[in-house]
């Protein structure tokens, strides 16, 4: 057992480690190498089968389509560590591209398929990538990028690569096609995070991080459960939960995953009971529907073989989990803490029959083997004692490398020591349950999604009335937080807050909308030019307590 609780001698430090045994992390592996190991013996079994259409991939065709599409990348000349986007709603095939990227030596870099073309662009730009991998749907969005698309699907597209005619194509070819060695140190991903200042940053991920992260996070799943585990796939596979928390998770303990592209509630329910699912990562929004909504009576939960849910990407409301647990009595709320720039930290669930805890209720769990975590004050940087809630510092294997060619924000959330500065609040209790209190970065989190209010209020100022803005969170009971935008406006302008708020939706993704403004005379600041968000925040809650009518809402 660790020593978690104790401070250790370490410049006095108060560092808190796992209470469970450290687990080996295998020696240069590589993630597809590491995920897929022993497949070969479950080569009949269905590995992915898309909720809607039906579509499935087995253990076999995965393994096969991987290696055919690493050897079709790299006779087309994609060379080791260049970066590849991939534009696609969750299908199917999403992990085999991901994993065939990997496995040629590339980088994955997952892009939002409801981002505005501008905001890929951004991406694509951003991660030097060579390459595109879309579908037919999305191609308008990547069209206009001058690099070469492979396009997914039956459908062939004028002036892209058609993904079965390429696999095709690799089949044939010489196999002596230039092949380099892929090492466990090599960059395998490269998610972009909006981090702890809010411009979207490419995180640097090697294999040896990934597998790393999934050695600790699966600790506790033993023998008995490779092969029974049947996962929802609805978290988006481009953000690195759904590829690594959700498909690689999966693949390495021979699961399922079943697909789902697109939220409906009908179209989730009906999954959940037709596929037998056991285990739902989802968000508060969905458990808010589940415990809400009425068409949940239309169907019949008794045949739910669900065993558990998972939330991560949100805060889950402490009323809202006893309603979900009162309507839904056999089943688990499981939650997690975790970051783009280092992937799961802590979970609240282990293995009771092995002797791992169960966390508290509204706690996000116990820290994982492997990991240690401190909490320092965010002012001295001095590191606390337990019960005292601090900037909460991660140390592993599984600290990202640093973001995509910016020394400066590296610097800033990397310290000499190798501590992960995550910008949340936290603390631990006295029997090593962690528990996050507050955000110090200022990101909204609307329905899971990261929404950086500087983007949102780089795009305000655009806007040629706009002389100033401020962008604030505001609490909603279905997506968590909203972005609220507070706006000065030019003496000459005649715009309505209405307008304004279109202005906003015209240029971003659905999520990323400004859903309620308020026209004001000035934006506080403080006298080294932060914008006083906390005193906005209060302001535009009393406003809107007092139902003053001044301000648009988007629905």
């Amino acid at each position: 057992m660790g020593t978690h609780l104790q401070a250790s001698a370490q410049d006095n430090e108060h560092i808190f480690r796992s209470q469970h045994q450290a687990v080996p992390v295998p020696d240069n592996m590589t993630l597809p190498d590491f995920v897929l190991q022993d497949a070969e013996l479950y080569a009949e079994k269905v590995a992915f089968v898309e909720a809607v259409t039906g579509k499935e991939y087995t253990y076999g065709e995965v393994v096969r389509d991987v290696r055919r599409f690493a050897k079709a990348l790299r006779s087309i000349g994609l060379r080791k560590g260049r970066v590849v986007v991939v534009v696609l709603p969750n299908v199917a095939e999403y992990a085999i591209v991901a994993l065939g990227i990997m496995a040629a030596g590339g980088v994955f870099s997952g892009s939002n398929p409801a981002g505005h073309a501008s905001e890929i662009k951004k991406q694509v730009e951003a991660a030097d990538a060579k390459l595109v991998v879309t579908n037919g749907a999305m191609y308008e969005k990547v069209k206009s990028l001058e690099l070469p698309v492979i396009v997914m699907g039956e459908e062939h597209v004028a002036g892209a690569i058609n993904w079965g005619e390429l696999l095709e194509a690799a089949d044939r070819a010489n196999t002596d096609t230039i092949s380099e060695d892929v090492h466990q140190n090599d960059l395998c991903a490269l998610p972009f995070s909006s981090g702890t200042t809010g411009i979207s940053k490419g995180v640097m991920l090697t294999h040896r991080n990934l597998v790393a992260n999934l050695c600790s996070t699966l600790f506790s799943v033993g023998p008995e459960m490779v092969g029974q585990i049947t996962i929802l796939g609805l978290m988006p596979f481009f953000h690195i939960y759904g590829i690594t928390g959700i498909c690689c998770a999966t693949l390495r303990n021979k699961g399922k995953v079943v697909v789902i592209g697109r939220y409906e509630l009908r179209t989730f329910l009906n999954a959940l009971i037709t596929h037998e699912i056991t285990f739902a990562p989802i968000v508060p929004p969905i458990i808010l529907a589940l415990v809400k909504n009425p068409i949940v009576e239309e169907f019949d939960l008794s045949r739910l073989k669900l065993r558990a849910v998972m939330t991560a990407a949100a805060p889950l409301a402490p009323e809202l989990l006893s309603a979900f647990e009162k309507k839904f009595p056999s089943v688990q709320v499981q939650e997690a803490y975790g970051l783009t720039e280092h992937s799961c930290i802590t979970l609240t669930h282990g293995d009771p029959t092995k002797g791992h805890a169960t966390a508290k209720k509204n706690s996000v769990g116990f820290i994982l083997p492997n990991m240690e975590l401190k909490f320092i004050d965010p002012e001295t940087g001095i590191s606390l004692p337990k019960n005292t809630p601090g900037e909460i510092c991660v140390r592993s294997q599984c600290v990202m490398q640093g973001y995509y060619k910016n020394e400066e924000e590296t610097a800033r959330t990397i310290d000499n020591n190798g501590w992960l500065h995550t910008g949340d609040i936290g603390y631990i209790d006295d029997d090593g349950d962690v528990f996050v209190v507050d955000r110090i970065k200022e990101l909204i989190k609307y329905k899971g999604f990261q929404v950086a209010p500087a983007e949102l209020e780089a795009i305000l100022i655009s806007h040629p009335s706009v002389e100033d803005t401020a962008v604030v969170s505001l609490p909603d009971e279905e997506a968590g937080e909203i972005p609220a935008a507070c706006v000065v406006l030019n003496p000459d302008a005649k715009e309505t807050e209405e307008e304004i708020v279109k202005y906003v939706a015209s240029n971003v993704a659905q999520y990323k909308r400004v859903r309620v403004v308020h026209f004001v005379e000035t934006i506080p600041k403080s006298p080294s030019g932060k914008i006083m968000r906390r005193l906005l925040r209060e302001k535009m809650l009393e406003k809107m307590k007092n139902g003053t009518k001044s301000g648009a809402i988007l629905p």
